[in-house]
């Protein structure tokens, strides 16, 4: 695959899960890491292990809801880099959500979700694509959901900002063709990481796997090549797509 060493990629939600799991990709790929997140001392160990793989790593602490703290990023960025490549909007309110009926969802915790979901990716998108437009290249990977796909009931807030990353996505892509920029959405099925989901059993997990093409569980594996993909040249004709990593379990 023709993906350059040395780009700068920018991975939101990085401390632990799929976050940390691009984060290994693109360093042993030989890239500039960049990884955000709210949890300090998780991002740190993060950080520890890029580095150990030989790849240069800036961790920073930000919420990707606050502007205030979004654009802090983006200068720190600058500053360190002077660029940025690649942004993968992976942070993403989820495993700590409860499965409820829609009606019984608090009002707060619907914002909340949102805020992160949805408007975390604006923010991100708004202050690091300035630094892509300068060289006339830049790959967006917003990550949504296959939840979103098959109306995944309980979980309202969450598919409906999913649903909101793809329109997001397609927009982008009208925007920041000229640019050289592509803007792609990310669909991963129920994927398996070192992050508990106390809402999920087992069974629910078994029917899970059982309505895919392929009846396995998903890992990290599943997903990192694809975001390798499409973060490298060999994606540069692909833009506003949908491109769903569940096994077969939806289609498009």
């Amino acid at each position: 695959m023709r993906n350059s060493a040395g780009r700068v990629v920018v991975i939101t939600g990085a401390a632990q899960g799929l976050g940390r799991a691009y984060a290994m990709r693109f360093a042993k790929e030989g890239h500039r890491v960049v990884v955000l997140d709210l949890q300090t001392q998780a991002l740190e160990r993060v950080a520890t292990e890029v580095r150990a793989l030989g790849a240069t790593c800036l961790p920073l602490t930000v919420d990707v809801s606050d502007v205030s703290s979004v654009e802090k990023a983006a200068a720190a960025i600058e500053q360190e880099f002077g660029r940025c490549d690649v942004l993968v909007n992976n942070a993403a309110i989820f495993s700590t959500i409860t499965m409820r009926p829609f009606e019984q969802i608090p009002v707060d915790e619907w914002v909340r979700v949102l805020n992160v979901n949805i408007t975390g990716t604006f923010l991100m998108t708004r202050a690091l694509v300035p630094l892509m437009r300068r060289h006339k290249w830049g790959r967006v990977i917003n990550v949504s959901s296959a939840a979103f796909l098959m109306g995944r009931p309980n979980y309202l807030h969450y598919t409906t900002s999913k649903a909101a990353v793809v329109g997001m996505t397609r927009s982008l892509a009208r925007e920041l063709g000229p640019d050289g920029i592509t803007v792609n959405a990310l669909l991963p099925g129920a994927t398996d990481t070192e992050v508990p989901r106390e809402t999920v059993t087992p069974e629910q997990k078994r029917q899970q796997i059982a309505m895919r093409c392929i009846q396995r569980e998903e890992g990290p594996q599943d997903l990192e090549g694809v975001v390798s993909f499409l973060a490298s040249d060999d994606s540069a004709f692909v833009t506003g797509q949908s491109l769903v990593v569940d096994g077969g379990y939806c289609f498009v």
